[in-house]
This record gives structure tokens, sequence and C-alpha cells, in this order.
């Protein structure tokens, strides 16, 4: 069955980085497109960014552009989310999604 498990998550400063890792199993990874979403206390799940199969086509929410980026490696079947300048409204859990399936999330905290 499909499965994806997040891991990176963690408390970071305003300004720090982090990086997401999804291992996905289960399905043909290398022919799927693969997204990132995220959702804070009280509000609903929102997208935060998208890669293609092939890693060449990315697309990423307005207020995460130039901070954060998505990538790829088929070989490992994970995608990544490397998270720069974080800021406190980056606070949220963190799902891997492709199509139907979920990951059970990973929480970042942005705090000082």
């Amino acid at each position: 069955q499909v499965q994806l498990v997040e891991s990176g998550g963690g408390l970071v400063q305003p300004g720090g980085s982090l990086r997401l890792s999804c291992a996905a199993s289960g399905f043909t990874f290398s022919s799927s497109t693969m997204n990132w979403y995220r959702q804070a206390p009280g509000k609903e799940r929102e997208f935060v960014a998208q890669i293609s199969y092939s890693g060449h086509m990315t697309y990423y929410l307005d207020s995460v552009k130039g901070r954060f980026t998505i990538s790829r490696d088929n070989a490992k079947n994970t995608v990544y989310l490397q998270m720069n300048s974080l800021k406190p409204e980056d606070t949220a859990v963190y799902y891997c999604n492709r199509g139907a399936a979920w990951g059970q999330g990973t929480q970042v905290t942005v705090s000082s």
C-alpha cells in the first residue's frame, strides 16, 4: 500500500532553516507528482509546494517563494522541502501528499 513517512521537523528560531524529507513506498514514485501541505493550529490545511515526476517543474505557495525549495531523489524514493528564512507564521504540521495519500505529518515550530 502507499506509504509516506515525513521526517525532519523540529523547533527552530526565526531566520533558521530545516529540511523535511518524505520517504515514499508502495507506488511508482518516479512517475508521481508530489506535494507538501501544511496545517497551522486552527487553520485549514494549505498547499505549500509541488514537484513534477521529473523534478523539472515546481510550484509554490506565494508566501514561501524564494524561501522554500522542493526537490526529489527518484533513486531514493524521497521528496524534500528545504525551508530557509523561517518565520513564526511557518509554524505548522507539514504533510507529504500524493493523490489521496497523506503522511502522518511532521511538526515545524518557528519560535525564539
